[in-house]
């Protein structure tokens, strides 16, 4: 007894869970696929050619043959049930095609939503580099402000050059200054006019 494993026993005050059947699976996909075709296909004229093309031969058939010929008795009662049947299958699948296309157009607006999203954050940054760089030309040289401030770098150079070349010239001793002015000072003199007597 011992060795025998404990049954589990359900406890009576809880509810016992339904057993459920197994379910037949499916391939949602393949299915969509399918109605969307169907859909696809009862939107054109083709379908309705050919339509209309079978319920003619269906009506003509049965009124020109002999009764004993014809295979709905009842006036068009099997026409009426074929058609029922069509509409059955087809309003469904074209429920699933439309309900498929919806999805389909939630998600492109939603990325939609997404890039129109990016696309205004990108023009705001974009008009904040814009206003940044606008800001910035304002502490830019012009150009006559560096064409004056050229022309006053230059004039400081020429001034300097003269300056450095008057500088440079060769001082003369003091013996030879000393000569020199002594010939300056004769030359400065007045000349007297020679009278002659």
């Amino acid at each position: 007894m011992a060795d025998e494993p404990r049954r589990v026993r359900a406890r009576l005050d809880q509810p016992v869970a339904p057993r459920r059947l197994a379910r037949p699976s499916y391939d949602a996909e393949a299915i969509g696929r399918f109605s969307e075709r169907f859909a696809r296909f009862l939107g054109t004229g083709r379908f309705l050619a050919f339509q209309t093309a079978f319920l003619a031969f269906w009506v003509l058939l049965n009124v020109i043959l002999p009764s004993s010929r014809k295979w709905d008795a009842y006036p068009f009662l099997f026409l009426t049930l074929l058609l029922s049947l069509q509409a059955a299958y087809a309003a469904p699948l074209i429920l699933l095609a439309q309900n498929r296309q919806d999805d389909r157009d939630r998600v492109n607006l939603e990325q939609d939503r997404q890039q129109t999203a990016q696309q205004v954050a990108d023009t705001a940054f974009v008009a904040r580099e814009l206003a940044a760089v606008r800001l910035a030309l304002g502490d830019v040289v012009t150009r006559d402000f560096l064409r004056s401030e050229l022309r006053l770098l230059l004039e400081e150079a020429d001034a300097d050059r003269d300056h450095a070349r008057k500088d440079r010239k060769p001082k003369k001793k003091k013996s030879d200054q000393s000569a020199d002015d002594e010939t300056e000072e004769l030359s400065s003199e007045p000349e007297t006019p020679m009278t002659s007597q």
